[in-house]
């Protein structure tokens, strides 16, 4: 039975991480110096909340195996200091993955854009086809216990981030997975307080191309034109799978999509959704699916929390809330909303939340990115800038990175849901774009901009 400290064991993931390990037989050590919902109850649960918060070496003993290091810990961590001390294996997330994997066909998703969707259906259309595999994927999935799970399983899915894996291991976590078959859905620079520059970001994703071992089968968005040039030149030891966008149809607000002689219905929509069922398709045939199978599959997913998640509708109006936060992102899920539903007003509203979102020097990336929207408007928070010692963001420098005179540009979530009061909801799609919470806007209380239906006479 092997023995597993983690180091900042109540992260979303690793927290996650851990009590698979448990699940799978392994005794469980960890420590943090502050632990949340829901993995505190998560943990204690599982029997593996630690007995206290805070660091402590001497939880770092010379029989462990594997000491696993969490995101927030910091290089002068005693207890990583006492595990270095005592030339322990010590492991980031993504290194750890790979350890418990090598004897797996390992999957690797990967992009800037669109890997946790894609991710997500190839585990929905793998459990419908009753098939055994592992996974780790970044976001709650209806149909699913938890985040990460590691079995005895022969495949493992991976949603393969670009972000770096620990505090001592600065390369990105993808560098680590080494997958026999990959994705990638396409490359927008992000991350600018890791990547200072352009240059930068794509060389990690010409290292991943680069590190594939011969003969590995690469899936690759060919409408992304850097990626499509990247691939040509990095990728010809790799078995090249281009994907583009597939057959479809819009009619009365439902997506049909076809390939070869079959086509079904879906719960999802967008060009970047049907982008991202082409790459799963392709996954899923590599894992031995065949396309009948696939499609009868993917018709029941609905989707990934926050992708487009559905918060409430009538006949005349929807709201929605997305995840989307960097400007491929917003453009594609605006474009999605706008394409599916071109009858109706859209209002669009994005909250700058990330690092990279609320750099003055950034804005410029999302120039045009909110004008397919009839309204639009953008909110961030003061705090958020405290946080992340930020200085003051100018209205008029993101209304000019944007590329709209007419946007409006909120601080405080009263004001934002003031202006909110004040639209025309009728015939109408409001669109809410985040990777935080407006400063605790409540989701559930917008169906009060619902039009009241007149009953049929």
């Amino acid at each position: 039975m092997a023995n597993v400290h983690f180091i900042a064991i109540g992260g979303s993931v690793m927290h996650q991480l851990a009590i698979a390990l448990k699940h799978k037989g392994y005794r469980i050590t960890g420590s943090d110096d502050e632990i949340f919902e829901p993995s505190r109850t998560n943990l204690r649960l599982a029997g593996i909340l630690p007995d206290s918060l805070g660091w402590d070496p001497s939880r770092v003993t010379a029989d462990l195996d594997a000491v696993i290091l969490g995101m927030h810990a910091r290089a002068d961590n005693p207890e990583l200091l006492r595990a270095q001390e005592l030339k322990l294996p010590i492991y980031s997330f993504p290194e750890y993955i790979y350890q418990e994997s090598r004897n797996k066909t390992r999957v690797a998703i990967g992009g800037s854009h669109g890997k946790t969707t894609i991710t997500a259906m190839v585990m929905h259309v793998l459990q419908q086809c009753q098939m055994q595999f592992d996974y780790l994927v970044g976001a709650r999935l209806e149909g699913f216990a938890q985040s990460v799970n590691v079995t005895n399983a022969p495949l493992i899915v991976c949603e393969a981030d670009e972000y770096p894996a620990s505090v001592i291991e600065k390369r990105p976590k993808f560098h680590f997975l080494h997958p026999q078959i990959a994705v990638l859905s396409g490359i927008a620079w992000d991350h600018i307080n890791v990547f200072p520059t352009f240059e930068n970001y794509l060389e990690q994703f010409a290292i991943f191309i680069r590190t594939m071992e011969p003969g590995g089968r690469l899936i690759y968005n060919e409408t992304d034109d850097t990626l499509r040039q990247l691939v040509e030149k990095e990728g010809q030891h790799l078995v090249l799978e281009p994907y583009g966008m597939p057959e479809h149809v819009i009619r009365n607000g439902i997506t049909r999509v076809r390939f070869g002689n079959a086509s079904t219905d879906l719960l999802v929509f967008g060009g970047h959704n049907l982008l991202n069922i082409h790459a799963a398709l392709l996954v899923c045939r590599a894992l031995g699916v065949g396309d009948i199978d696939f499609l009868a599959a993917i018709a029941s997913f609905k989707g990934a929390a926050k992708r487009l998640e559905l918060v409430t509708k009538n006949e005349e109006t929807a709201i929605y809330r997305d995840f989307a936060h960097a400007p491929s992102k917003v453009k594609a899920t605006i474009q999605a909303l706008k394409d599916q539903y071109p009858e109706r007003k859209l209002i669009g509203v994005l909250e700058l939340h990330t690092y990279s979102s609320l750099n003055a020097g950034f804005m410029k990336e999302y120039a045009g990115a909110l004008d397919p929207a009839n309204e639009a408007a953008v909110f961030y928070s003061g705090h958020a800038l405290e946080i992340k010692r930020m200085p003051y963001l100018e209205p008029a420098v993101i209304r000019e990175g944007f590329g709209r005179k007419d946007l409006q540009v909120f601080t405080s979530r009263a004001d934002l849901e003031k202006w909110l009061d004040g639209r025309s909801y009728s015939h109408t799609n409001l669109l809410l774009m985040s990777s935080g919470d407006y400063e605790g806007l409540d989701l559930a209380g917008l169906k009060k901009y619902l039009p009241v239906q007149k009953p049929q006479s």
